[in-house]
């Protein structure tokens, strides 16, 4: 993953109502008024924050007639999930070491 498209991801999920949106969007597709429905914000403001999704390559829409679904895209998700696991680890190895000095003290 590019450090743009990482960069990318990590923006469009910064924001709680496009998180809500993602979250949404695992049940299945959904339509910008489906998706607006939950907020007390306008169906501009919900457009925005798609925009925003589709950009950072986190949804992907199609035409259905007169309307235009949403969908969910993974693997910017996946991509981001790796990077976040590299540090995970060091987090882990880090409370290893933590722990057994904890219980050297003690012994």
């Amino acid at each position: 993953m590019s450090a743009a498209q990482l960069d990318r991801t990590f923006a469009a999920l910064a924001d709680p109502t496009r998180r809500a949106m993602l979250k949404r969007l695992t049940e299945g597709e959904a339509t910008l008024t489906e998706l607006a429905a939950p907020f007390a914000v306008s169906v501009q403001a919900v457009a925005k924050h798609l925009r925003v999704l589709e950009e950072a390559g986190l949804v992907t829409r199609r035409t259905n007639g007169q309307l235009r679904p949403a969908r969910l895209r993974y693997t910017p998700l996946r991509q981001a999930a790796g990077w976040i696991g590299d540090y995970q680890r060091f987090w882990e190895r880090g409370f290893d070491r933590m722990a057994v000095r904890l219980s050297e003290r003690r012994g």
